[in-house]
C-alpha cells in the first residue's frame, strides 16, 4: 500500500493531498462513503494500530500524518468535485447508451477537481498561508 501511495505522492502534493488520500479516492471508486475509512485505515496502518475513540484522537492522527488546513480543504473540495462512483458510472451508461458520455461524464468532474484543488493548494502556497 505504501508503495503505491509513494508513487502518487509526486501529483497528490500538487492538488494539495498526499499519495494515501488520492489512494483512497482511487479505491473508494465502488462506493464513495468508504474514502475517509480508507484514508484513516491507510494512516493507522503505518503507524501503530489504534482505537479511535474521539474526534481529538482522529485530529491527532491526521496532523500526525501531515495535514494542515489546506490539505482538510483539498480533500473537501476534491470529495464534492472527482469522478462518480462506479454505480453512477453504470447508471449513465445504461441511460444514455453511451460509453462517451460515460467517459465526458467521468472527466468533467475529475479535470474540474483536480483544477480546483491545483490552485486552491498552490495559492495557499504562494502566499504562505501554510
Amino acid at each position: 500500500m505504501s508503495l503505491c501511495a509513494g508513487f502518487l505522492d509526486p501529483f497528490a502534493r500538487l492538488i494539495g493531498l498526499d499519495g494515501y488520500i488520492l489512494m483512497a479516492f482511487i479505491l473508494g471508486f465502488p462506493a464513495n462513503e468508504i474514502v475517509v475509512p480508507i484514508i484513516i485505515m491507510s494512516y493507522m496502518s503505518s503507524k501503530s494500530m489504534m482505537e479511535l475513540d474521539s474526534l481529538n484522537q482522529l485530529k491527532q492522527l491526521l496532523v500526525d500524518n501531515g495535514w494542515t488546513w489546506v490539505t482538510a480543504l483539498c480533500v473537501m473540495l476534491f470529495s464534492l468535485m472527482h469522478w462518480p462512483c462506479s454505480t453512477t458510472c453504470l447508471t449513465i451508461k445504461k441511460e444514455t447508451q453511451s460509453w462517451k458520455w460515460t467517459f465526458v461524464s467521468f472527466l468533467v468532474p475529475t479535470l474540474s477537481g483536480i483544477v480546483i484543488c491545483f490552485i486552491v493548494a498552490n495559492l495557499a502556497r504562494l502566499l504562505a498561508l501554510v
